[in-house]
């Protein structure tokens, strides 16, 4: 074979994209691949014909993991009004806006019953992230 072969890990990477972002994109067609086993490999010619560019071959022999660490956090709010579940959510919004586009990304899910009054919020991502998050939402309430 004379066309490198990337991982799904290495092309999400290279795009800044989360790996299930690139699993997508393979399944919907829209990124070419072929799958190996149980895994997709993406031809360097297929990843240069998705992004108009020329893509650089991973390094090997300088390859270094990078420890991180993650945190899923599920925060229920009981008894809360639809305008401070408004405020509370829109400031978290307003705080993952002009986040680092290569830093791990950083999910967060936000539901209201209003019949109930109750609001959840799933966040996962960065332990530091999540802990300024759970900050500022502990900070709205309290104020």
């Amino acid at each position: 074979m004379d066309d490198e072969l990337y991982t799904v890990d290495h092309v999400a990477d290279v795009l800044g994209l989360h790996v299930k972002t690139v699993r997508n994109y393979v399944r919907e067609g829209r990124l070419k691949a072929v799958r190996i086993g149980k895994q997709y490999r993406i031809a360097r010619r297929d990843l240069e014909a998705f992004t108009g560019r020329t893509a650089e071959a991973p390094a090997r022999e300088t390859a270094v993991r990078h420890r991180h660490a993650e945190a899923s956090t599920v925060v229920q709010i009981e008894a809360i009004s639809f305008e401070l579940m408004s405020a509370v959510s829109g400031a978290i919004t307003g705080s993952l806006q002009g986040r680092d586009f290569h830093a791990q990304p950083m999910r967060v899910q936000t539901y209201y019953d209003q019949e109930r009054a109750s609001m959840k919020i799933i966040l996962n991502g960065p332990v530091g992230d999540t802990a300024a998050l759970l900050d500022l939402v502990n900070h709205l309430l309290t104020r």
